[in-house]
């Protein structure tokens, strides 16, 4: 069968139309990739030439009601190991490098996994270049370990806040290399030391790095975290927004500049009702003794004004990292200084009949009187009246003049005539055994006693009148700390109005305007915030009845609280001195609290003074009235407080017992005071700090790299080469940074 050829013309036809529509198909799909998605290759040709660095975004600052700044940061030069980049540098230098086995958990079952032993690389790979430059330092090598399996996102720190001669040799020399490199971070500085410790808090690396957010940068540095107190209850005001700062890489993969950088933005700052000249002078004044707190407030508005508590510690010991042995000592002190005592709850002893005061009146108790014959029987016990050990009695009384000798007997009836629950009902409308809602750390809510509250954590025992006879002298199991007591007593002082204390007075952007919450309101209101009303319970004559024998107590003969006298203004207060119990270890409390000017109140003023044999008017008395004295002279411009950067407060006998409390020029107590009653010791519930710092562990047994070193040639020295410090970062060698200087100021 014949076939008809294709011509040797139709042929070569086909032949080009071939090449034609091959031509066609290869312009499409250059100009597909081109032109239709030419961004998004070269956004992936960018993303394989670049890395990002994280940068640690940077707090606010916290400053006093008048602007004064307490805490702000500061630059801290750190050298950093980047782990990966280490193993990949042996690699390269010295081939496979040495393993390590260790066991693990995997999908659920126990596994030997083997990895890069990081201590070796470390120890041979790193550290004798490091010894040559006399820069290597001892280390924590179970840490190295824990992190390289862990935390391989984020830089091992290996010296925290180094100081000049140290960032300036690893900045003058390129140490060659891969993984070291010195990073700038922004640490918190607390300007003046230990003053205001309690409040502010601390801050400290993480408990747990967000690993989502680390697989996004090449390098990663974290933000640190509010531990404790202010720094924790405002962190996420505090806290700013991180930055990126892009790296290009070069063909081999080097870092060799920086393509543009998107910096952070600082936090919000933080203002604060504390007036830092008065917690100047509650820190001076509580240094008289070794266990105390003290707390200063606005009657008008339930602004505090200082919060103070001694022992003390300084906050810039946790920055960047507090040393273990440091941590240790905090924790092992006797005197507990990271203990705040202003928010601690304690016996009240004296200072409880305000409120059992109140509940008398609620219940028509005006005009009642009670005779004190040296004590009153309950059952089968005698409960005697303070006076009895100086063998006389009060005789009858009503109540102004029952709070002005502060007589038992005479409350141990008329709180009995109230009966506990009207005690009860007064007690929590002021705040007692309630939360402040200040969100201090470990702030305890104390106890207000009553027959619900027996039941539930006394189940076997039954409530009685000789309970009531007890929480009406604010002893048996009723715990109030200074801060309750100080609200309590400004309701009294303001003529009946409670109001939540406040400590936090406005939050502000970098450009002034307020930070908004989720509904466009200020996020923190400046408007007081009120608790109750008391004058709905207690008319406004009979809490008037009350300031009166407040202000007998200190102004008249035969008060208990003569030494707070002042001669240009009226005090007004009540003593107080009761038995309490700490880890087993019975001691006397002692208690002061007053305002002034008594017809316009500006000032409350509560102290509380553990390890008292004194009274509560000769041991807290006198530094109630020093600080109200020098706070009120302050405001007539007699006195000139300075602040200025503060030691913790610490007394080499901090349990030694303290009999009285005398300054220089100030007034003598009467023997008309008051001693504790030993019918029944309490539990202290003290404010522990439970924050879990960072803590920079002790160098172990691989990790000591100093000592004897090996004399080794020196390699010559190679040309100037920006190091690795200057190519990340993009920045020139850094000058010497002035030294720290304690920040003072006078007002």
């Amino acid at each position: 069968m014949n076939r008809r050829r294709l011509s040797p013309r139709l042929r070569i036809q086909f032949v080009g139309l071939l090449m034609i529509l091959g031509m066609a198909a290869l312009g499409l799909r250059l100009w597909w990739i081109q032109v239709a998605h030419g961004a998004e290759w070269t956004a992936q040709i960018r993303g394989s030439s670049q890395a990002t660095v994280r940068i640690p975004s940077v707090r606010g600052e916290i400053k006093d009601h008048n602007g004064l700044t307490l805490v702000q940061n500061r630059a801290s030069y750190e050298v950093d190991f980047y782990l990966p980049e280490m193993v990949k540098g042996y690699r390269e230098r010295f081939g496979p490098p040495p393993l390590a086995e260790h066991r693990a958990i995997i999908s659920g079952m126990p596994k030997d996994v083997k990895e890069p032993d990081i201590i070796k690389i470390v120890n041979n790979g790193i550290v004798p270049r490091l010894e040559d430059l006399d820069l290597a330092r001892d280390y924590n090598s179970k840490n190295l370990e824990r992190h390289f399996r862990n935390d391989t996102e984020v830089p091992y720190s290996y010296i925290k806040d180094i100081d000049f001669p140290t960032m300036a040799k690893f900045s003058e020399h390129d140490v060659g290399l891969p993984g070291v490199d010195i990073a700038i971070k922004p640490v918190r500085s607390y300007v003046y030391g230990a003053l205001a410790s309690h409040i502010l808090g601390y801050v400290g690396a993480p408990d747990d790095t967000n690993k989502e957010e680390a697989r996004k940068f090449t390098f990663y540095q974290g933000d640190v975290d509010g531990k404790s107190n202010i720094e924790k209850a405002m962190d996420e005001y505090l806290r700013g927004q991180p930055g990126v700062r892009y790296l290009r890489r070069n063909a081999k993969g080097t870092i060799d500049g920086v393509l543009k950088e998107d910096p952070p933005k600082q936090g919000a700052n933080v203002f604060l009702t504390i007036d830092a000249r008065i917690q100047a002078i509650a820190d001076e004044a509580l240094r008289a003794v070794s266990r105390a707190g003290a707390v200063v407030v606005d009657p008008n508005n339930g602004n505090i004004l200082a919060l103070a508590s001694v022992p003390s510690f300084d906050p810039n010991t946790f920055i960047p990292s507090i040393k273990a042995k440091d941590w240790q000592a905090l924790r092992k002190d006797a005197a507990d200084p990271l203990v705040n005592r202003a928010i601690s709850a304690l016996p009240p002893g004296s200072t409880f009949k305000l409120i059992t005061s109140f509940a008398g009146l609620r219940k028509g108790l005006t005009n009642a009187k009670f005779n004190c014959g040296g004590g009153v029987s309950y059952g089968d016990h005698f409960f005697q009246c303070w006076v009895a050990s100086k063998h006389y009695t009060h005789g009858t009384l009503g109540l102004a003049d029952a709070i002005k000798v502060s007589c038992d007997s005479f409350f141990y009836q008329y709180g009995n005539a109230a009966g506990i629950q009207s005690i009860d009902v007064i007690g929590k409308m002021l705040g007692i055994g309630e939360e402040s809602g200040l969100q201090l750390s470990g702030e305890q809510t104390g106890n207000m006693p009553g027959p619900e509250w027996m039941q539930i954590h006394h189940p076997q025992e039954r409530w009685s009148s000789a309970q009531t006879a007890n929480v009406s002298i604010g002893q048996g199991y009723t715990l109030v700390s200074p801060l309750q007591l100080a609200m309590a007593y400004a309701t009294a002082a303001n003529g009946g109005t409670c109001y939540y204390p406040r400590l936090v007075d406005k939050v502000l952007n970098q450009d002034g305007s307020p930070v908004l919450d989720e509904h466009g309101k200020p996020a923190v209101s400046q408007t007081p915030r009120m608790r109750s009303d008391l004058r709905r319970e207690v008319s406004p004559q009979d809490i008037d009845l009350v300031r009166k024998g407040l202000w007998k107590v200190v102004n008249e003969d035969g008060g208990t609280g003569g030494r707070a006298r002042l001669k240009d203004v009226v005090v007004a207060g009540k003593t107080g001195t009761a038995q309490a119990t700490e880890r087993g270890h019975e001691e006397n409390v002692a208690w002061f609290v007053c305002f002034a000017p008594f017809d316009h109140p500006k000032y409350v003023v509560a102290v509380m003074v553990q390890g008292a044999s004194g009274h509560g008017g000769e041991v807290a008395g006198p530094i109630a009235t020093r600080i109200l004295e020098r706070t009120v002279a302050q405001d007539e411009g007699n006195f000139d407080m300075q602040v200025a950067w503060t030691a913790p407060a610490h007394h080499a006998n901090p349990l030694q017992l303290i009999k009285a409390v005398s300054y220089a020029g100030s007034n003598l107590g009467s023997e008309d005071e008051e001693g504790a009653d030993s019918s029944q010791s309490a539990d202290v519930q003290m404010a522990s700090d439970n924050a879990s710092p960072d803590v920079e562990q002790e160098p172990d047994a691989q990790g000591k790299v100093k000592g004897a070193r090996v004399a080794r040639s020196a390699p010559a020295p190679a040309p100037r080469q920006p190091n690795f410090f200057e190519r990340l970062f993009g920045v020139k060698r850094p000058a010497a940074p002035p030294a720290p200087t304690p920040v003072r100021r006078r007002f």
